[in-house]
Formats: structure tokens, sequence, C-alpha cells
């Protein structure tokens, strides 16, 4: 059983999401919150296994409340869960600590995917933010059209290793385990070992924060 915290302040918002928790196979809804100081205060007394956290709440924001909540308990995941489209926010949340960003337009059946699978330790990011993201990543190459070619070595000051760069690049593209044991021709356990070793060396608590790092830093 998954025990979630939600923390929303718009109440006919939080009312329809109580329901759909309250609905789903697997999850138990524990708690419910109306601003970031409250949502902190139920983090710490309950030890949520997930949160689902708005980012525009009142006293402080989702953001502040996801980093304040990670420091004194990293373990539990974080969803950002917003009706904004900004790259900044993305970006933003998952410096925090956020473990996925979904958009308050996702169907029922995205939200309580996302939960499950932070929970199972597989980053989240809602489709249509994930296109965002990536087509604006991609852009300063266009421009670059006038330059000689070079050929620049993937950056490696984290200690990655050839093999674990590849499979960082698997991650990005949101490969899972067995996929990527199976693009390299390995064993699953030598695909989940890569993961668990990329992950500590970039000091990230989930893939969808190494997916991040790995674009902010120029790793793939």
């Amino acid at each position: 059983m998954i025990n979630v915290l939600l923390v929303e302040d718009h109440e006919l918002y939080r009312m329809g999401l109580s329901m759909l928790l309250s609905k789903a196979e697997g999850i138990n809804l524990t708690a419910e919150a109306a601003d970031g100081l409250d949502g902190i205060k139920k983090a710490r007394e309950l030890s949520p296994d997930v949160i689902l956290m708005d980012i525009g709440l009142p006293k402080i924001d989702g953001i502040e409340a996801t980093q304040r909540i990670k420091e004194f308990n990293p373990d539990t995941r974080i969803i950002m869960f917003t009706a904004r489209d900004s790259e900044n926010d993305v970006f933003e949340a998952f410096k925090a600590g956020a473990d996925g960003y979904i958009m308050k337009g996702a169907t029922p059946e995205q939200t309580i995917s996302a939960i499950k699978s932070v929970y199972e330790g597989i980053g989240w990011i809602d489709p249509n933010i994930a296109k965002m993201v990536f087509s604006n990543l991609q852009k300063p190459a266009a421009k670059i059209v006038s330059e000689p070619e070079v050929i620049k070595p993937r950056t490696n000051s984290y200690g990655l290793t050839e093999r674990e760069l590849d499979v960082l690049e698997l991650i990005v593209e949101g490969l899972s385990n067995p996929q990527i044991a199976e693009k390299l021709v390995v064993s699953r356990a030598t695909a989940k070992a890569h993961v668990h070793n990329i992950l500590q060396k970039l000091c990230a608590s989930s893939r969808t924060q190494a997916t991040v790092m790995a674009i902010n830093e120029g790793l793939v």
C-alpha cells in the first residue's frame, strides 16, 4: 500500500484528487494539506511514501516545501502537480528534489501511474512537459551552422565510465532497466547495477533527477 499525502490549496481540486486517490487500488490517502507549511508539518509527522505537491501554494510554494521535506526525509517521493508549464519551474522543481512532474490536465490514469512509478524509484515527467523541455534544449545546437565541427569528448567530471555514460543516455531516453539490458546486450542485474552506480555518482535520488542533471551538465 502506497501512503500518499496530498498538498493542494484549491479546495475543489483537492476534493477531486482526494476522491480519485481514495478509490485507487494500492493507494492510501493518509492526509491532506492546504499550504506549504502544513504540508511540511504533515510530511514530518506521517513520513508518507509519496507526496502529491501543488507548486503554487500559500505561505511557501511547493518548490521550497519540497526542498525542506527532502532535507529531513530524502526517501519520500515527491510529485510536483501544477497547471504551470514553465521550463524554469520544471528545472527548479527537480533541483529541489522532486521525483516527478505532472500537469493538472493529466488523466486519472496518468496521475495514478505517476504515483506508482515514483514509489518504485522510476522518475515521471508529464509527456507534454518532456516534449517542451527537450525541444527547447535542442534549439541552441541548431544555431551553430558557420563554425567548424568540433568533436567534443563527453563530460566525465562525475567519474562515470564510458559504459555508464552509455546507460545514462538510455535513461534519458526513458528506457527501463530491462530495456537497457536488451539494448546493451547485458543481464538485467548488470543494467540495474549500472543505474545504481550512476545515481550514486550523480548524487541523484531518482532517474528523473539523473536525466535533468545529464542534460544540464552536458553528459549526453
